[in-house]
């Protein structure tokens, strides 16, 4: 996205730490339901949350990972496990990449439609 073109919530939505935050939000909600299923350790579902609920995604970091290892994926659930320890090994059991990258990219494409519509309703009332 272009800066002077963009406006910071947009720029937001589009921003690898809210896609990284996306991603871990996936994950952590499929622990969940992986661990009311009994599948996974209810504890691990909740160290998972309280350790990667509010975690400042290393973008770089990832991104090295993925020098390494070829594969985004891999790099990001990687740094996951450097935040959140060893419950990360409950993460994405049963999941492929694109679960958790085209629920990424819905969802980003859901706030910034959002964005959209409000500015659509700004406009419809200037106009009434």
């Amino acid at each position: 996205m272009i800066p002077r073109y963009t406006r910071k919530e947009a720029a937001d939505v589009w921003s690898p730490q809210t896609r990284f935050k996306i991603m871990f939000e996936i994950e952590a909600h499929a622990a969940d339901a992986m661990a009311d299923l009994g599948v996974i350790p209810k504890e691990a579902a909740r160290v998972i949350w309280e350790k990667g609920r509010d975690a400042i995604w290393n973008a770089d970091r990832i991104d090295e990972i993925e020098r390494e290892v070829k594969h985004d994926v891999i790099a990001f659930l990687t740094h996951v496990t450097e935040i959140v320890g060893p419950e990360a090994r409950f993460l994405h059991q049963g999941m492929t990449s694109s679960d958790v990258n085209d629920t990424t990219l819905a969802v980003q494409l859901c706030r910034a439609t959002d964005l959209l519509m409000e500015d659509v309703d700004m406009v419809l009332g200037a106009l009434k």
